[in-house]
């Protein structure tokens, strides 16, 4: 069976807040946001679960793109996001029930940019692949298919379909 995984970086946060985890979207982050969602709809993409951090800049970016890509998905919330190593992040992705054929995870870098990274398998699209490489501003999104089951996923098990580069 083939999956997608979506990885998606929060989109631009106001530079502060009572704590890092309350920083909320900048206006142009809003605006980013709904344009990740237009991007994802030409995409064809519609998640089936989305994971997404418990910071208040990824909820806002979630309900921003979930809104403006019509989507009805309610998202998890998982406090353990907001703080994840790329290894701690995956092994979250690894739990996800096989029948879920599309996958959207929402967080933080260097996180997301370095699990997109580790989990292609070199035989993408060319374009995408130099576009990955070249950052992973907030607002980027890095779409992969996967032929293996949701536990076995590990590096370089994922094709780059295709990537969005985000918007400082």
């Amino acid at each position: 069976m083939s999956h997608t995984l979506v990885l998606l970086r929060h989109a631009h946060a106001e530079g502060w807040a009572a704590s890092d985890a309350d920083r909320a979207l900048a206006p142009h982050g809003v605006d980013a946001a709904g344009r990740v969602a237009a991007w994802l709809r030409e995409q064809g993409i519609q998640p089936e679960v989305a994971l997404v951090s418990a910071a208040v800049r990824t909820q806002q970016t979630w309900m921003t793109v979930a809104a403006d890509a019509g989507w009805t998905v309610v998202p998890v919330i998982d406090a353990g996001l907001y703080t994840a190593s790329p290894d701690s992040a995956l092994d979250t992705i690894r739990l996800t029930d096989e029948s879920v054929g599309t996958l959207l995870v929402l967080g933080h870098n260097p996180t997301i940019h370095y699990l997109a990274q580790i989990l292609c398998d070199g035989q993408g699209d060319p374009a995408a692949e130099t576009e990955l490489l070249s950052g992973f501003a907030p607002a980027s999104v890095a779409v992969l298919e996967v032929d293996v089951p949701w536990a076995r996923l590990s590096e370089g098990y994922g094709r780059l379909r295709a990537v969005r580069p985000g918007e400082s």
